[in-house]
């Protein structure tokens, strides 16, 4: 994780421009730095160029051209440390109980409340 006297930066990663507006926003607000991807190919490109750590990578599961868990394995090889949290507004399409073994550490259901989105983010990083 990023220095205590920083603030962690976060990766979002959301096709649906509105949703990944409305994330960026809290995470802001919780005091997290964040960048953003419309696509999971735009995420690998700044995964790529970004020198400084990403403590966390949200990331939507179904995206046209990637999925989220696929993402995550693409830039866990470059940055292994980088810890993972999925969310999806179609939970039934993904076996969320397969997590840990799909390398993502925690599990966001859309529609989400700032308050909940924010749990969620400190507990996959304070895990």
């Amino acid at each position: 994780m990023a220095d205590p006297a920083s603030p962690a930066t976060v990766l979002i990663v959301e096709d649906e421009d509105e949703v990944r507006a409305f994330a960026r926003d809290v995470l802001e607000m919780g005091g997290y730095a964040v960048l953003e991807a419309p696509s999971a190919a735009r995420a690998l490109e700044i995964g790529e160029a970004h020198t400084v750590a990403i403590d966390l990578l949200v990331t939507d599961v179904l995206m046209p051209g990637m999925t989220g868990p696929e993402l995550a394995r693409r830039l866990r090889a470059r940055r292994p440390a980088l810890r993972v949290l999925c969310m999806s507004g179609y939970p039934e399409s993904v076996d969320r109980r397969a997590g840990g073994e799909k390398g993502w550490n925690g599990w966001l259901e859309k529609p989400f409340s700032p308050d909940e989105m924010l749990a969620k983010v400190r507990d996959c990083l304070t895990r």
